[in-house]
């Protein structure tokens, strides 16, 4: 395909048909804009799907977009228990897809983008950049090549196919990778025969102090508990000291199923179904004789042998891609700089994060944005609503509306914890965030002008 002379008539390109890149592309159209979506994948929420087996702790009513719900209307879509809790699996299949088959043959799947530029700019170049359509190279299931053409860019890839290591720097530990057969990054579904087989009766080393460690643990000691998990054991790794918050908010959290999470695996450490070790940082894995593992910490530390080990230590996001363009990222989260202290847990002890919008999400390259999780580099703070006004802001002011892109007004519910991720293995005191009313109910907020008219 030729290069378009102008920008006008192009498409905004959506990477992404996960829950922020549908959500995106739902408000492109209620704005009347032009869109395309292009995803890796064969269906419509590939990466959630791969977690199908875990239950979300946000109910339905906090995981369906509005444009998207009134898009959905019409096909005769039934919107599912607002207050029940989908798995992944139900979020993909009764919202995702249909939304998807809505939105119709502007989704495309098998479509992988491998670059995005300025048409005929590389990174160094100023000359007319901002005039100019961005180009895509997408790689298509069947081997085909294609360049796309784009007024505007919206990566809303996630962050799912990037894991962080189990390496206390933030690198691989030495030897994970030659240990790979015995270790995964995701939380493992102990439903299926096959991976409830790998763990059952094993010790396992989970390494993550966040709500996939929490479900992970809790697995495990419900496997533990059963007739053919007998003298199944985790073994729960933390970079941290154990302190009030290490569990989560518990009660005191606004989303109860996320506060559930952290009971449960205290009730696994409780129950001795798991033994924790605290201020561990892995810095490498060893085999043993047998082919068991041992993990061996940056202080000489060595652990008792594990047969599998899960790192949850979180995402990072693929930049690869989009390495020609000139993002605006802050060195420490990856995330655009206008956000990043808003979500930076080596400042923040509560799990509150402002809302945000176009403005927080801008780049020095004009019209391109990462969303969802993407947006968050490593913070681990996301949640699906976020997301969702995230894309409404843009889509406005890509639509010309700067007022209700300015308009950002989103209440997010509290973790009930005080202690950002950044204090490494110390316990919290009161100045590091065990005081001062940090976690009183959020009130709403409003980022730019205020509120005139209609609602968000």
């Amino acid at each position: 395909m030729n290069a378009p002379a102008t920008t006008t008539d192009l498409p905004v390109v959506v990477i992404g048909a996960g829950p922020a890149g549908l959500a995106a592309a739902a408000h492109l159209e209620d704005r009347g804009l032009d869109f395309l979506v292009l995803e890796t994948g064969p269906h419509a929420g590939a990466a959630t799907r791969d977690w199908a087996h875990v239950r979300l702790f946000s109910t339905w009513g906090e995981v369906v977009d509005p444009a998207a719900e009134k898009l959905l209307a019409p096909t005769g879509w039934t919107k599912p228990d607002a207050a029940s809790y989908p798995t992944g699996g139900d979020w993909a299949e009764l919202y995702l897809q249909p939304l998807a088959d809505a939105l119709g043959d502007r989704v495309r799947f098998g479509a992988r983008v491998t670059g995005v530029s300025r048409t005929g700019r590389d990174r160094i170049v100023d000359a007319d950049r901002d005039t100019q359509p961005f180009v895509l190279h997408v790689e298509h299931a069947d081997g085909r090549e294609e360049r796309l053409f784009a007024r505007a860019v919206i990566d809303a890839s996630g962050t799912w196919s990037t894991p962080s290591p189990a390496g206390g720097s933030g690198l691989p530990a030495l030897g994970e990778k030659a240990a790979a057969d015995r270790i995964t990054y995701r939380v493992p579904d102990l439903k299926d025969p096959a991976v409830r087989a790998r763990y059952a009766g094993k010790r396992t080393a989970v390494i993550g102090s966040g709500a996939s460690a929490f479900t992970a643990l809790a697995y495990l000691a419900d496997l533990a508990k059963s007739d053919d998990g007998t003298g199944t054991k985790a073994l729960w790794v933390l970079r941290r000291g154990i302190s009030g918050s290490t569990f989560g908010g518990g009660e005191a959290d606004q989303l109860p199923a996320r506060g559930a999470l952290g009971l449960a695996a205290k009730a696994a450490v409780d129950a001795g179904y798991a033994d924790a070790v605290t201020g561990f940082r892995t810095e490498a894995i060893e085999r043993d004789g047998d082919g068991s593992l041992v993990l061996v910490g940056e202080d000489g530390r060595r652990l008792d042998v594990v047969d599998e080990v899960i790192v949850l230590t979180g995402f990072r996001p693929d930049l690869t891609f989009v390495n020609e363009l000139r993002l605006g990222l802050d060195e420490r989260l990856q995330a655009p700089v206008e956000l990043a202290p808003l979500i930076d847990p080596n400042q923040h002890s509560c799990g509150t994060v402002y809302p945000h919008g176009v403005n927080e999400l801008s780049h020095p390259e004009k019209d391109v944005y990462l969303v969802g999780m993407k947006s968050y580099g490593r913070a681990p703070t996301f949640l699906a609503m976020t997301g969702y006004e995230q894309v409404r802001s843009i889509a406005a002011h890509l639509a010309g509306d700067q007022e209700a892109a300015e308009r950002v007004e989103l209440t997010l519910p509290e973790t009930g914890v005080c202690g950002g991720a950044g204090l490494f293995d110390q316990p919290e005191t009161t100045e590091q965030g065990g005081g001062g009313g940090c976690c009183a109910a959020p009130a709403p907020l409003t980022i730019g002008a205020p509120a005139t008219s209609g609602g968000c």
